[in-house]
């Protein structure tokens, strides 16, 4: 099935100014605070129930399409939504107003937790914060895949545990190399589902590890690989970009320190819009305000081409079984690695204040399901209250 074109949108969408795309996208872009979730429901409201751009029908084909593609799906269904009603120039303005007033905040955010002498108070909310971030993993994402593999049969949910497993070990001890496990899931599956492409799945590892050598020189040209691993190479969503990114940013390169990377998280957690822009803070901490916008600008590139280049098509990637075969080992790794990269997280605290935090936001999180930014709000409370009563505060 191939989507409609613009073209043929509804006689409201057809009328749909530029200018009113910029407004309502950089309103959700402002407001989505809470990730995936919210900005779905939003984009939701907005095309389908509220203004009638969109039948419900193609908006669940869209997410459930965004879905199968690496990346951010939210940033990449937002920029679906404004294709489908003015076509490439909607895309590229809804999708840059969309990210654009996340961005400028998180870079805000990222000066003052990053700055030469920050504040006390600044420190002691980033290390409550940053404790409660390592809990929030994939708890979420388990129960519908594992749904997905269910049916199947025990063959595939013994796979799938072993995908998870090296998700998990991967995150947790590969660091910068676990893309390479997650392509070489994904081409297990396809080789296994699919015998008829055993070749083109065998091809998939080669091809990724020359990619990974190819690092220039220089601090930029490592930034804009790390940037382009977290945009292009993310299979399973926002979150999996932690461990794609920690190894790098904190052991490899040394542009932060484990409880800054902390920091970078939570603040990618409780600013609006993608989960993604915790890149930028990254970026800022590598070169400044231009390496936050560099990085930014690589790890989104993607996710524009995706849509421009391949929207009129969705439908029919959905339906394609390569695809499918290659997500449901993808998707299992990543699921693993998000968990995996819990256990680096973890070691990255070095208070003993910093733990209880932790265990009172996994009961707000895992038992009480709380929201995300609320936790993590009121886990940098915590911290500053803690060192307003005098606590030391994380190395």
């Amino acid at each position: 099935m191939t989507l409609p074109d613009p073209a043929a949108a509804t006689p409201s969408a057809r009328r749909t100014t530029l200018a009113t795309i910029l407004r309502e996208w950089g309103r959700i872009g402002c407001i989505g605070f809470g990730g995936p979730p919210t900005h779905i429901k939003l984009l939701r409201d907005l095309c389908v129930d509220r203004e009638h751009w969109l039948e419900p029908a193609e908006f669940e084909d869209a997410v459930a399409a965004c879905n199968l593609l690496p990346g951010p799906a939210s940033t990449q269904l937002a920029i679906f939504c404004a294709w489908r009603l003015r076509g490439r120039p909607g895309a590229i303005i809804g999708g840059t107003a969309f990210i654009v007033p996340g961005l400028v905040l998180i870079l805000a955010l990222a000066a003052l937790f990053l700055g030469t002498s920050p504040p006390r108070w600044i420190l002691a909310a980033g290390a409550g914060a940053g404790a409660a971030v390592a809990v929030h993993a994939a708890t979420g994402l388990m129960p519908a895949s594992w749904r997905s593999a269910s049916p199947i049969g025990r063959p595939r949910q013994l796979r799938w545990i072993s995908y998870l497993t090296a998700g998990v070990l991967a995150a947790a001890i590969l660091g910068p190399w676990l893309v390479i496990v997650l392509l070489a899931c994904g081409a297990i599956e396809i080789i296994t589902r699919i015998p008829g492409d055993a070749a083109r799945a065998h091809a998939v590892a080669p091809i990724s590890l020359a990619a990974s050598g190819v690092i220039a020189a220089g601090r930029l040209a490592s930034l804009a690989w790390v940037a382009f691993k977290v945009g292009a190479l993310s299979y399973g969503g926002g979150f999996v970009i932690i461990p794609l990114m920690q190894a790098d940013a904190v052991s490899h390169y040394h542009w932060m320190t484990g409880g800054q990377f902390l920091n970078a998280v939570a603040l990618g957690q409780i600013t609006p819009g993608p989960v993604v822009q915790t890149v930028a803070v990254v970026g800022y901490a590598a070169a400044g305000v231009l390496g936050g916008i560099l990085a930014a600008v690589i790890a989104f590139s993607p996710s524009f081409a995706f849509v421009l280049l391949g929207a009129r098509h969705f439908g029919r990637l959905r339906g394609n079984q390569r695809v499918r075969a290659f997500l449901d080992g993808a998707g299992p790794a990543a699921i693993g690695a998000i968990l995996g990269s819990a256990i680096p997280l973890a070691r990255a605290l070095t208070e003993p204040w910093q733990y209880a935090i932790l265990g009172s936001a996994a009961m707000l999180l895992l038992v009480l399901k709380r929201g995300v930014v609320l936790t993590l709000l009121l886990a940098a409370a915590a911290g500053i209250i803690r060192a307003a009563a005098g606590a030391a505060l994380p190395r």
